[in-house]
This record gives structure tokens, C-alpha cells and sequence, in this order.
């Protein structure tokens, strides 16, 4: 018996040792021969990186893509067809002298899943910017669902609203700002805009499943010089592009999930000739964690893309994006405290239709000039539908205000309706050209952005009935107190331009400046209903609002980069930001605030100093500071009536200290991976000056003072598993820092602090030629915690995070052998 496993063995051994073969070489400089120590040899399927002279050891048979680069050379691609063991020898040309290093500078190492952008990158300009690139396909965890927590983990100071729906819309803060359906970065798909009103009504409705991205760029609030005025920055979503190698590529994944999630994603691209069309279709349901919070969501991209030469090409882009969610409604901290899965409102709902078309065009005058434009035209709907207490009452709270019934089961309130329609164009177009002063390099952007928008904003009276009907019931309810039908022309002119003026092969300076003409208009009416104790109305007047609001201005910003090493860089810049009133502030009725009439646009400074670097392929890092001074921030804050009021409050100083290191523990390892990291931001704020009561030196709103997330990534040959934890401390919401109100306060549930959570993910994947398989438990201990307090949709009150779900995501992916 011994004798024949002794015999099993030994063949069960030559054939693996049949199936693992080895791909080794060198990399040769083309004009000495000599070998280029430092030259960087990936190997795409199996995510290895070597240098200098490579020997891959254990690879299975198959087809393989093999990339080398190196500073100051050509790169190049290979793909092989492994059936045996292959002795490779690549050469690499010095690059043209026409090309100066600013192409070539920061090359990417693929070892990490954060990237920061090059100083250059097509017609625009990051030098001396705080900038960070997520890789998608890096990532481990729920991406079906969007899970921002795992996704934006090695993203520094992020503060997250985690919501129960699938991950439909992205909302996201840094630095003190509010995360609301990220309106406070300018947000981009491809480079074009994707929210409602870039200035009017900056909020996002549309996030494209990150399935669907082949990275996540980050630009913090020195972008305002280039993309808008936004105190965040920059967020733009790259999709996926079928690699240049490749005729064609199939993807399909299915997902299911806790809570009754389903989540379907398949992508198609194909190469022809001087043809390049792809697109994907995303459909996802679920019942949500929560009562009464259901949802279904379909999602379409189509690209198309012709290159004429080398030089010129036209890209068109559709994107659809609509979905339908049950609203569950807003939670006292009582009600939380009892039961977080609870949803008291039973006929809320929530409907969007997002239509995107663009148009880009990109032409290169020489190797050092170039030129893009990019035509975006958005037509879009928001509904919000559903019971946000009785107008008629004020001093009950709208949180768990009782949605009546009469004996006969029929509902005696209509739902509040609101309508939100959005139809705008923009252009932008860029200019970008290399040059030389007294034989110092130099590279010049200007740019110009045209963008109009004609908006509708309609509030009523909804239905009596339970079922998602958005049209107004205004005849039936001729007394109801929300009402108002708004039109907002905006129009903007910007014109902008930096210049990176290189002092030396290591020292570069960035200046920049951005004009801007903005007219914000209002035209419309509203209806004001006033009601005696018994809740009759007394008197009902309606009230035209036409205002139009023009304004000029510059901002300006300096960014400095130095490089005194290859992997080690320091960025310096400050820029000023500027924040337009939106027509929200303007005029919607809100059962929890009333607005200041003489609300207005906000403006500041912000600044950032820090350091990054990577030593060989261990350890990647990024330290750094920031500060910005915020000017006429807005906020809601309690009159001497006892009213909330949303207005300006005053001045604010927000700063902090942003750290993330990325540890490779097993560098060098073909077989075994083993790496941590550590993304840690300490934020601190203070309100400076305020005409308001018990303001100065209160904590800006929406900034935990400590925000954490770390984790172990682990992995051997094709198996890999993530563990994430993430910890937030405390925040206020409310400008005076506000405690939470006794039981039966009109404000509890909408006013006081989120309370300091921790979190703990685990994902695990396997891939198997062209399937792969992922899996894992999010908020694995079953964490009962929120990180919003809404004071409108989809509340008002508290809204829960998720509790522990599991999901399991099957993936099938082949695409052409390359070429």
C-alpha cells in the first residue's frame, strides 16, 4: 500500500510540475546592450512585478501579457502563448528628444492599488496637486454593491453616508464637507460633468457601478482652478476601455446578496479596423435592510469611438441611468435605539431618470501640443414622493409624525411631491502645449468652459394612495402649504489656464487662474398657507419670486512640486474655492427649516503640504497637511423663534493631518502575497467669527476628529482574502454642536451628533481561468450604527447603516488573444 501512494505521488508530481512553467529574460538597452537594471517587467494575468532580469516561476499554461518600462525609455508589450518553458529578451529605444520627461515622469507602479496622477496627462495638469487613483480592479470586496467604505479605503480623510440602497448613489465628503450625494466635488464621468446643475443644484443622482470603472481619480480642492469651484475638487470616474491589444473583450457577473440583493452586470467591446465600440448593461434589486426600502435600478452605456489616425479621434457616449426606491423614512434616536431595521413610512418613494450624451474630440498638433473638447448635454429627472408630517401641525415632530388613516383605512394626508427636471448643455475645451524658456521646460494649459442650464423645480400635493404615482393632486388640495413651481436659467462663462514652469529637473512651479461669469436666476411662485390652532387654513396668498443674480470673478492658486529623488516627491499648493448658492438653498419647503431669504454664495481658501514616495516595491506612502479657510459657510441654525433656519453662519477654520502607507510584506514573492495598510486622517475645525449666538469656537458639522480605515490583504497563487476595519469617531451635525434632545423633542432624530462606529469587512476571491469568484460578510460583528442625520429625503431622522450581510459574486470574463 505504501509502495503504490509512493507511486501516485510521484506522478501526481510530474504532472504538476508539467503544468508550472517558467517565463525568465533580461531587458537590454538598445543602443549599449546593456541590461536596464531598473526596468519594470508585469506580468498583467498573474499581477507580478519584477525588475531588471525576471524569472516568473510556476506559471500555468496559457496566454499571458507581459509589459516592460523603464524611465527614459519606450515601453513595451508583449503577449505569449505559454506551453513551455520561454527564455525572453526584451529592448527598449531611448526616447525621442522631442518628448520632454513631464510624459514620462511618476510612471505608476503597479504594486499598489492606490496611484497618484502623472505631472501631465493628456490636456490636463496635476503638478503640485494632492491627487489619488483608485484601481478598480485592485480592489477586494462588495463591489456589486458599491461598498464606498472598501472601495475608497486608501483614500484619505473620506467621510461616507452609508445608506441601505445597494449603492445607487455615491455620497461622499473630505475636509469638513457635507457628503450629501457628493455635491461638494465637481463629479465626472470621462472628463464631463454628470450631476443635476454644476452650480445650480451640484448634487449626484447617477454613480456608474464600479464594475464598470477602470480607475477612480481624486483631485482635492486645488481642482477648482481647472474643473470648477467646488471646496471639494475633483472626482472623475473612468469606465473601462478595451486594452489597445485586444479585438474583443466579454464580461459577465451576477451577484446575490443579503436582504434580497441581485445585481447583474455584462459588458461587451469590440475592435474593428478604425472602430472601437463597447458598452454594458447593469440591473440591480433588492428588498434593503430596512422596512418599507425596496428598490430596482437599471443602468446602459453605449461608447463609440473612431480614430482617424493616430492623432485624431471622436469618441460619443450615451449613458442611461433610472431607478424606482421605497423610502423607509427617517428614525428618533429612541426609535433607532429600539429597532435600526424599523421604517415608519410606508408610501415614500424615490424616482430618477438620468440621460447622458457627449460628444468628445481630441487632435495632436505635434508631440507637444495637443487639443480636446468635450460637448455634454443632460436630460434627467428626480421625484421625490412621500409623508413628511403634517404641515398643518408644527409642533409635532415630522420624524414619527402618525401617517393617519381614517376608520376606513384610507390615508388623510396627501403625500408632499416634488419634481425636479434638468435639462443643460456644457462645452469645454483645452489647449495644451509643450515648450521651452532659455532651454527650461515649460508646459501651458488654457482652457474655457460654456455651460447653460434650464431647470424646473415643482412642489405640491401628491396622492392620498400608497403606490409610487408622481403627479400633483393640486385641485383636490387647494389649501396645501408646499407649493411652488420654479424655473432656474443658469448660465456660466469660465475661462482658466495654469503653466508649469520647471526651475530644474527637480523643482516645478504651477500657477494658475480661473475667470468666471455666473448668472443665477429664479423665476416663479410659491403659495403661503396660514393656519389658526385647529389647523384650518386662514390664510392662503401666493407670492412671485424673480430674482437674477450676475457676478464676476478670478480665483487664483500656486502649486509646487519637487522631485529630488525618483521615488520621492513633495506637492505644495493653495487655491481659492468658491461655492454658488444653489436653488435648493433658494427656494424649497422643508418641514424641518425654513431658508434665509438673503442666503448667499460662499468662499474660501484651501491649502495642502505633504509627501509621497515608494521604497523599491515594499512600502508606498503619503503624508501630508492641509487647511482651508472657509468663508460664509452654510448651515442651520436656531433662531430666537426656536425656527431652524438655513442661512450663512459665519467663518470656519478646518485642518488636519492625512496619512496612508501601504505595506508589501512578501515583495518579490511569485506565489504568496501579504500586505497591509493604513489610511488615517486626523480633521479639527473651529467656527472663527459668526453673527449667530453660540457659534465661535464651535466644530464645523461633518468632521469625526479621528477617521481610520486599515486592513491585511493575503493571498497564494489565484486565492485571495481582505480583511478591512474601519473606525470613526464622533461628529456633530449642526453648527452648535448640539447634544441629543430629551424624548419627544420636536428635534430628535434630526438634531445631535453621530456617534463614534467601527467596522469590520471581510472578502475573499478566487480566479480560475476565465471565472473568478468573490464572496465575503460586511460588517461582519453586526455593527448597529448610522452616519446621517437627513433633514429631508430620504428622512427626515436617522438613517441606518447596513447590519451584517453576506454576498457571493460569480464573474466570466474572455476576450481576443491580443495582438
Amino acid at each position: 500500500m505504501t509502495r503504490i501512494l509512493h507511486i501516485v505521488s510521484f506522478l501526481l508530481g510530474v504532472v504538476y510540475a508539467n503544468g508550472q512553467l517558467n517565463i525568465e529574460g533580461n531587458v537590454k538597452d538598445s543602443e549599449s546592450g546593456q541590461v536596464i537594471i531598473n526596468a519594470d517587467v508585469y506580468l498583467l494575468e498573474k499581477d507580478i512585478l519584477q525588475n531588471g532580469s525576471f524569472n516568473f516561476k510556476s506559471i500555468e499554461q496559457g496566454t499571458y501579457t507581459l509589459i516592460v518600462f523603464a524611465i527614459g525609455y519606450n515601453s513595451r508589450e508583449k503577449i505569449i502563448t505559454l506551453t513551455r518553458d520561454t527564455t525572453l529578451s526584451f529592448v527598449l529605444e531611448k526616447l525621442s528628444d522631442k518628448l520632454t520627461e513631464v510624459v514620462i515622469q511618476d510612471q505608476r507602479d503597479q504594486q499598489f492599488a492606490l496611484q497618484r496622477l502623472r505631472a501631465v496627462e493628456g490636456t490636463a495638469i496635476y503638478a503640485g496637486k494632492k491627487s489619488e487613483v483608485v484601481r478598480i480592479e485592485k480592489m477586494m470586496g462588495n463591489i456589486a454593491a458599491n461598498n464606498s467604505r472598501q472601495i475608497y479605503a486608501q483614500v484619505a480623510g473620506l467621510n461616507i453616508y452609508e445608506g441601505n440602497d445597494g449603492g445607487l448613489q455615491l455620497a461622499i465628503g473630505g475636509r469638513g464637507l457635507d457628503p450629501n450625494r457628493t455635491a461638494n466635488f465637481n463629479t465626472r464621468q470621462n472628463g464631463y460633468d454628470i450631476s443635476a446643475d454644476v452650480l445650480g443644484y451640484p448634487e449626484s443622482y447617477y454613480t456608474p457601478p464600479a464594475e464598470a470603472l477602470d480607475e477612480i481619480q481624486i483631485i482635492r480642492g486645488a481642482a477648482s482652478l481647472q474643473y470648477g469651484t467646488q471646496f471639494g475638487g475633483l472626482i472623475n470616474f473612468k469606465t473601462h476601455l478595451l486594452p489597445t491589444h485586444q479585438d474583443y473583450e466579454i464580461k459577465s457577473a451576477q451577484t446575490i446578496g443579503s436582504f434580497g440583493f441581485f445585481n447583474s452586470f455584462n459588458r461587451i467591446g469590440f475592435r474593428k479596423n478604425k472602430w472601437t465600440i463597447q458598452g454594458y448593461y447593469n440591473y440591480k434589486t433588492g428588498n434593503g435592510y430596512r422596512e418599507n426600502s425596496d428598490f430596482n435600478a437599471n443602468n446602459t452605456f453605449l461608447s463609440t469611438k473612431y480614430d482617424w489616425n493616430s492623432n485624431t479621434s471622436l469618441k460619443l457616449e450615451y449613458t442611461h441611468f433610472s431607478y424606482l426606491a421605497k423610502q423607509a423614512g427617517g428614525l428618533t434616536d429612541t426609535e433607532f435605539a429600539t429597532d435600526p431595521r424599523q421604517g415608519n413610512r410606508s408610501r415614500n418613494w424615490f424616482k430618477v431618470n438620468w440621460n447622458l450624451y457627449h460628444a468628445y474630440f481630441r487632435h495632436k498638433f505635434s508631440s507637444k501640443s495637443e487639443m480636446t473638447i468635450n460637448l455634454t448635454a443632460l436630460e434627467a429627472d428626480r421625484f421625490s414622493l412621500g409623508f413628511r408630517g403634517d404641515p398643518t401641525d408644527l409642533n409635532t415632530n415630522p420624524v414619527n409624525a402618525l401617517d393617519e388613516q381614517d376608520e376606513n383605512g384610507n390615508y388623510i394626508l396627501p403625500r408632499d411631491l416634488i419634481k425636479g427636471r434638468f435639462r443643460n448643455i456644457g462645452l469645454e475645451a483645452r489647449y495644451l502645449t509643450r515648450y521651452k524658456i532659455k532651454n527650461k521646460r515649460a508646459v501651458w494649459l488654457i482652457g474655457t468652459k460654456l455651460y447653460r442650464a434650464r431647470n424646473r423645480s415643482q412642489q405640491g400635493p401628491g396622492s392620498l394612495d400608497t403606490d409610487p404615482e408622481f403627479d400633483f393632486e393640486n385641485e383636490d388640495f387647494p389649501d396645501y402649504a408646499n407649493q411652488s413651481s420654479f424655473l432656474f436659467p443658469n448660465e456660466n462663462v469660465a475661462l482658466f489656464s495654469e503653466n508649469i514652469f520647471y526651475i530644474n529637473d527637480r523643482f516645478s512651479l504651477t500657477p494658475g487662474l480661473r475667470f468666471e461669469h455666473i448668472v443665477t436666476e429664479t423665476t416663479g411662485e410659491y403659495t403661503n398657507v396660514i393656519y389658526d390652532n385647529a389647523g384650518n387654513p386662514i390664510s392662503i396668498r401666493r407670492f412671485d419670486d424673480n430674482r437674477s443674480l450676475p457676478r464676476n470673478f478670478m480665483l487664483f492658486g500656486i502649486g509646487m512640486g519637487y522631485k529630488p529623488m525618483e521615488k520621492f516627491s513633495l506637492h505644495a499648493n493653495v487655491s481659492q474655492n468658491y461655492r454658488s448658492v444653489t436653488f435648493s438653498d433658494i427656494r424649497t419647503i422643508n418641514p424641518t427649516f425654513i431658508i434665509d431669504p438673503n442666503i448667499s454664495d460662499e468662499r474660501g481658501i484651501t491649502g495642502d503640504l505633504g509627501f509621497r514616495g515608494k521604497v523599491k516595491n515594499i512600502l508606498s506612502y503619503d503624508m501630508g497637511a492641509f487647511g482651508i479657510k472657509y468663508n460664509d459657510r452654510i448651515g442651520i441654525i436656531l433662531n430666537e423663534r426656536a425656527n431652524r433656519v438655513r442661512k450663512n453662519i459665519g467663518n470656519a477654520v478646518i485642518y488636519g493631518v492625512e496619512t496612508l502607507i501601504d505595506i508589501n510584506l512578501l515583495a518579490g514573492r511569485e506565489q504568496s502575497k501579504l500586505s497591509v495598510f493604513s489610511n488615517l486622517a486626523l480633521t479639527d475645525s473651529r467656527y472663527t467669527s459668526s453673527d449667530e449666538n453660540n457659534v465661535v469656537g464651535k466644530r464645523v458639522e461633518f468632521i469625526p476628529l479621528i477617521n481610520f480605515k486599515g486592513g491585511v490583504n493575503a493571498g497564494y497563487q489565484n486565492l485571495m482574502a481582505s480583511l478591512q476595519w474601519t473606525y470613526v469617531s464622533s461628529q456633530f451635525t449642526d453648527v452648535q454642536n448640539s447634544s441629543i434632545p430629551s424624548g419627544g423633542d420636536s428635534r430628535e432624530g434630526i438634531i445631535g451628533p453621530i456617534p463614534a462606529y467601527q467596522i469590520m469587512d471581510i472578502s475573499m476571491s478566487y480566479k480560475w481561468n476565465n471565472f473568478k469568484m468573490d464572496t465575503g460578510i460586511n460588517n461582519v460583528l453586526n455593527t448597529q450604527y448610522f452616519t446621517r442625520r437627513a433633514t429631508g429625503y430620504p428622512g427626515p431622522g436617522i438613517i441606518p447603516s447596513d447590519g451584517r450581510s453576506l454576498y457571493l459574486t460569480l464573474t466570466f470574463q474572455i476576450s481576443s488573444p491580443g495582438r
